[in-house]
């Protein structure tokens, strides 16, 4: 008897009766994350081009300022963007200084996890340490080199930032509709503007942070205003 009950559980145990479905609840789940992502990427994609007004505004609008500073202290910001352009496209990609400044805000940050993740994509390390070196070199030095050196030095390590940083992002896997692509770089570039214009407006008496952002915002409300004329009034 004990013998027939042992083979009664061995076969219920084989039974296909028995045995759970495998891969459903595996399969729905899958397809329940594979839709969330969708959706999100839907989202991000929306709200990218929501900040495609603010992106060309911003723009205009830095153009604009430091349109109004000495020719030839500009002329030195725009080399030290052409520098770069240069060693990236035809001697050298500088990965290894775009990793290092990328650990550097890791560390920092450490303390609070979400932005170890976040930080170093949205904020360019090498322009704010610039920006503060100067401020701490100009309270004992008072010369034209300084502001020259560290004009380069933003423009090479600005252009750095927003290249890298674009392209981590559109290497990224699973973008749908190119939303990662497109709103992560319209917000990271938006905030780098700013963070650029906040620091020459304490450099330069002529570059106005307030004017900065009333331009940028008058510039994007018109685009809005067009757009939505265009589409839904007649």
């Amino acid at each position: 008897m004990a013998r027939k009950e042992l083979i009664d559980k061995k076969l219920l145990k084989d039974s296909p009766l028995s045995k759970e479905p495998v891969g459903i609840s595996g399969d729905f789940s899958s397809k329940i994350s594979g839709l969330s992502s969708k959706a999100f990427g839907i989202i991000k994609f929306v709200l990218g081009l929501l900040l495609l007004p603010f992106v060309f505004s911003t723009a205009v609008s830095f153009l604009n300022e430091f349109g109004l500073v000495n020719r030839n202290l500009q002329a030195i910001f725009w080399s030290g963007v052409i520098s770069f352009l240069v060693i990236y496209l035809f001697i050298w990609e500088p990965a290894l200084i775009y990793n290092k400044g990328h650990k550097l805000l890791e560390i920092m940050f450490s303390f609070f996890k979400p932005m170890v993740n976040v930080a170093p994509f949205l904020l360019p390390i090498y322009v704010i340490i610039a920006f503060i070196i100067y401020g701490l070199l100009s309270l004992a030095i008072k010369s034209s080199w300084l502001v020259e050196y560290t004009l380069f030095l933003i423009g090479f390590a600005a252009v750095l930032h927003l290249v890298f940083s674009a392209k981590t992002i559109r290497t990224k896997k699973g973008d749908f509709l190119k939303g990662n692509c497109i709103f992560g770089f319209s917000f990271i570039f938006i905030l780098n503007l700013a963070l650029l214009a906040l620091g020459f407006s304490l450099i330069f008496k002529e570059f106005s942070f307030v004017n900065f952002c009333n331009i940028s915002f008058s510039i994007a409300s018109k685009i809005f205003y067009v757009v939505f004329k265009q589409l839904f009034l007649f």
